[in-house]
């Protein structure tokens, strides 16, 4: 049986900013954590002198306290996990825990001691607790050595609100905000590598995430579908997207592409969509656009383009990515972990009825001239109805009530 009880510090540095309405953040994190958590171990979480507090069940392995240390580092708002005992504040008690969590840190040949003493009662300040704590841990590792800079490992000791909290392993998280605390977003959502990480660095700035993916299906096989699925499965994982919209457009494309000039296809494509995500935006009481352009990249992405794009919208968009080169990018998703899914072939309305020059500065007189052809207002509607919807694991989401046809 294990002496100390295995637990987890959570801490946060953004949150630890705020002024009066701090306890809003830490709450919403607190019970993010809480949902995301529930197939680990975990008996109770509750917050502690501006940390969080995660402890598990009695005969927790290091593996699964590991496991759950992983889980929790990628969940927005955590700034940095660390993951160890709880013990009394008796230096036998944090000698013994200290040596339980420097041995499993192994394979290392430095260390040193960071204890950090936030109970003013007790007696002893953090420079002894250094002291005394690293005496101990010398004589019971006597082939290691102290290294005070850049140590392989380094022991911290807190001693915090009548117990003591020990541990050796301590890694950075993704920062930001918790996910609910900056409102929703609607993100345009494709099975490539750009749109998975704007999104995701909206749920870094605390925004509850949905996404709308616009298939080329019935003119395109459905497999950018499957691919989107996937990411969402891998944003959820930290709660970071709470649905997709999947809007079959091929039909509507085909339309366009027949009766638009070639030119200009893309940015009527882009211009309906955007409309689209809006509508859908307004339905989820969304507060902004989201999506995944980086300026100059592709043809639609100058800034012509994008002004005439959205000039078909009333709501603000925001472009994560927009001063991001594509390597940048590419860097965040293989982090993120979709850039592997997004990787993969598959054809969707990005690919679809593509004209050979796409209009690269396109005025929007003449673009707005060309959509008086179609009947665009009526398209939004039936668009936005056959969206089918896919939820996923986001316990800061609600669902908008049904709509009354």
């Amino acid at each position: 049986m294990m002496e100390f009880q295995r637990i987890i510090l959570v801490h946060y540095h953004e949150i630890g900013l705020k002024g009066r309405n701090r306890s809003v953040f830490e709450k919403r994190l607190q019970k993010n954590l809480e949902s995301l958590l529930s197939g680990f171990p975990v008996v109770t979480i509750h917050r502690i002198s501006g940390r969080i507090l995660v402890f598990l069940r009695e005969g927790t392995t290091l593996e699964v306290a590991n496991e759950c240390t992983d889980a929790i580092l990628g969940v927005p708002g955590v700034a940095r996990v660390s993951c160890g005992f709880k013990c009394k504040q008796e230096m036998d008690a944090m000698g013994r825990a200290a040596c339980i969590a420097l041995a499993e840190a192994e394979p290392f040949e430095s260390f040193k001691v960071s204890a950090r003493r936030n109970h003013t009662t007790f007696p002893i300040d953090s420079m002894q607790l250094n002291r005394d704590i690293g005496a101990m841990l010398c004589e019971a590792f006597p082939a290691k050595r102290v290294q005070m800079k850049d140590p392989d490992v380094t022991v911290g000791v807190e001693v915090v609100e009548g117990s003591t909290y020990v541990y050796a392993r301590s890694e950075r998280g993704v920062g930001g905000l918790p996910v609910g605390s900056s409102g929703t977003v609607v993100g345009l959502l494709s099975s490539g590598i750009d749109s998975p990480v704007a999104l995701w660095r909206m749920a870094r700035r605390g925004a509850v995430c949905v996404g709308v993916h616009f298939s080329g299906r019935p003119q395109t096989s459905d497999a950018s579908e499957f691919l989107v699925d996937d990411i969402a499965r891998v944003l959820q994982r930290t709660g970071c997207i709470a649905r997709v919209y999947v809007v079959p457009f091929g039909d509507y494309q085909r339309e366009i592409s027949i009766a638009c000039p070639p030119g200009l296809r893309v940015i009527l494509y882009r211009r309906l969509m955007f409309r689209v995500a809006e509508e859908l935006a307004r339905r989820e009481r969304a507060g902004a656009l989201v999506t995944g352009e980086s300026l100059g990249q592709v043809a639609s992405q100058t800034l012509d383009n994008i002004r005439a794009t959205d000039a078909a919208v009333e709501m603000p968009v925001f472009r994560p990515l927009i001063g991001s080169d594509k390597l940048e990018i590419i860097g965040a998703a293989q982090q993120l972990g979709t850039f592997e899914i997004s990787s993969q072939d598959a054809p969707d309305c990005c690919t679809l009825f593509m004209p050979r020059n796409p209009e690269t500065h396109a005025k929007l007189a003449d673009v707005e001239t060309a959509e008086e052809a179609f009947p665009w207002r009526e398209w939004v509607t039936a668009l936005a109805d056959a969206a089918e919807a896919h939820d996923y694991a986001c316990p800061a989401y609600r669902p908008p009530r049904a709509r009354v046809s």
